[in-house]
């Protein structure tokens, strides 16, 4: 991963991730998933990802694989980390919501490397380990209320 000091281009890239993001389906799936996606086991997420007709499906892959995506560009030296991880944390949520099911995840569908570049990001930038540690709490207080209802 680059360390590079970011450039003109970094930002320019940053500026096309966020307008991806003010997409009207991708706004759809950002609020379903941060607000609505809650998942207590491997199964909850399995129940939304393998099945097509699921009205959730679509959501899921979109989030799922456009942060892993724009997670790409920094794990493969193209964008500046620091700079795409000032830039919001929804990808560690994205990662956060997951992480405990990520193993079986990919055992499961057969796929070794499903969210890797997030994995990678998240490991090597100490801010990203940071936040991850205080969006856990905020998932953990979710989850809790959630079960409580």
């Amino acid at each position: 991963m680059s360390n590079s000091k970011p450039d003109h281009e970094d930002a320019q890239l940053i500026m096309r991730l966020y307008e991806l993001r003010r997409e009207d389906e991708m706004r759809k799936a950002r609020a379903w998933y941060w607000g609505e996606f809650n998942p207590f086991t491997v199964d909850d997420v399995v129940t939304i990802w393998a099945d097509p007709k699921h009205p959730h499906n679509a959501h899921y892959r979109m989030f799922t694989t456009y942060w892993d995506m724009a997670a790409s560009f920094v794990a493969h030296g193209v964008l500046n980390g620091d700079l795409f991880l000032e830039s919001g944390n929804e990808m560690i949520a994205c990662w956060a919501k997951l992480e405990d099911f990520i193993p079986e995840l990919r055992q499961k569908s057969g796929l070794p490397d499903y969210l890797s570049n997030i994995e990678k990001v998240i490991e090597a930038h100490p801010k990203a380990q940071e936040r991850l540690q205080w969006i856990r709490g905020r998932i953990q207080a979710m989850r809790e209320q959630k079960r409580n209802q």
